[in-house]
């Protein structure tokens, strides 16, 4: 098994894979079950620091993304896509899929979205349903500041839209007072819980958009409204996977019970970055670094390939590079969730300390010396 230090799926903690491996009953007719899967929704609002209704999908995050642009979008709808990334960008083909008018906000892939720039274009136009923002664009590992961008576009009406699979939990996220109206979070990321898994918040303003509609929402799977009234009701959409929501309820209870989360992504985010700067590596982006991945670019030297394959192989560590218009340019360190422990990333700075002179990349220092410096 190789350690994985990717920017998600991560890590899994033992007590998670026990959880999943628990006898299973009938989740579609178990009464305890619905009242197991309410309480596990109840926490996720809890955690989120919200008073929004969570649910949890049968899907990996991106059907929370689709099935929020499903809920919210009707033919000719004006949607804004903040779009400072790859995935920032990919709101877009969901908007457009479900008859939507996709307006996109484009702004420099190399930095977090400036939101005085963001108001300014706002004053201009305004006049959207709704809008997507990404909080971390995995793919460059660019950080957005949710907790002023999602204000600024509620005071012109807009319905808010976040994309925190990659952040929450290793960043700050407090839904009610960041006026975020449909955040959508994934299993494999910091929860540190296998993929399969997306679970949505879900305001009353987006409740009432979706009840609202002159039109059907287009999908069954990627339909919020199925879940309306669930647990009165008895009834779930689909079969729910059981094993992986047990999973999931125990993830959400280890960050529970970790009352310095937040405090342990940010200062390993911090080691890490000072320390492969300081010995002649390149972050990718120029600001906007987030706590739970690290992005530097490949050295002229080498390649991606040769970087990933080398540290795979010798020292079974598996580390990610991008894709799409980033592919074989980046390499991805993920400090996220079970990663995000000091000794798993020393493991990485002790590789690249090997790896990277042996490809031929001219380094100013010792990687792990460095990181373990700026850990004290």
């Amino acid at each position: 098994m190789y350690e994985i230090m990717t920017p998600g799926p991560t890590q899994v903690r033992e007590n998670v894979l026990a959880a999943r491996s628990l006898p299973c009953t009938n989740p579609d007719l178990d009464p305890d079950f619905y009242t197991f899967y309410k309480e596990t929704c109840e926490l996720i609002s809890s955690l989120l620091r919200t008073k929004n209704e969570a649910l949890i999908l049968g899907g990996e995050g991106i059907l929370g993304l689709e099935a929020a642009c499903a809920g919210l979008t009707e033919p000719g709808d004006r949607v804004l896509i903040i779009d400072n990334g790859v995935f920032g960008k990919g709101f877009a083909d969901f908007v457009k899929m479900y008859g939507g008018n996709p307006v996109l906000y484009t702004v420099d892939y190399l930095e977090a979205v400036d939101v005085d720039a963001l108001a300014d274009f706002l004053k201009k136009d305004h006049a959207f349903k709704y809008a997507t923002v990404v909080h971390c664009d995995t793919p460059s590992g660019v950080l957005n500041d949710i907790a002023r961008i999602c204000p600024l576009l509620k005071s012109y009406g807009i319905l808010t839209v976040v994309d925190s699979v990659s952040a929450m939990f290793g960043e700050e996220v407090r839904v009610d007072d960041f006026q975020i109206d449909l955040l959508c979070g994934g299993s494999q990321k910091v929860v540190s819980a296998p993929p399969g898994l997306t679970f949505v918040t879900v305001s009353p303003a987006a409740w009432t958009a979706m009840k609202e509609r002159k039109t059907p929402i287009a999908s069954f799977y990627a339909n919020l409204m199925t879940f309306d009234g669930y647990f009165e009701k008895q009834w779930f959409p689909y079969t729910m996977p059981i094993s992986d929501i047990r999973g999931l309820r125990a993830a959400f209870e280890n960050i529970k019970a970790d009352s310095t989360i937040l405090e342990r992504h940010a200062k390993i985010a911090q080691a890490v970055r000072t320390a492969l700067t300081a010995c002649g590596l390149k972050l990718h982006t120029r600001n906007g670094y987030s706590n739970t991945v690290s992005v530097f670019d490949v050295p002229k030297e080498t390649t991606a390939a040769a970087i990933l394959t080398a540290v795979r192989e010798k020292y079974n560590i598996m580390l990610a590079g991008s894709f799409d218009v980033l592919e074989g340019q980046v390499i991805r360190i993920g400090h996220m969730g079970e990663n995000a422990r000091p000794e798993k990333l020393e493991a990485v700075m002790k590789a690249l300390d090997q790896v990277l002179p042996e490809l031929g990349v001219p380094m100013t220092g010792s990687l792990t010396e460095t990181y373990l410096n700026a850990l004290k």
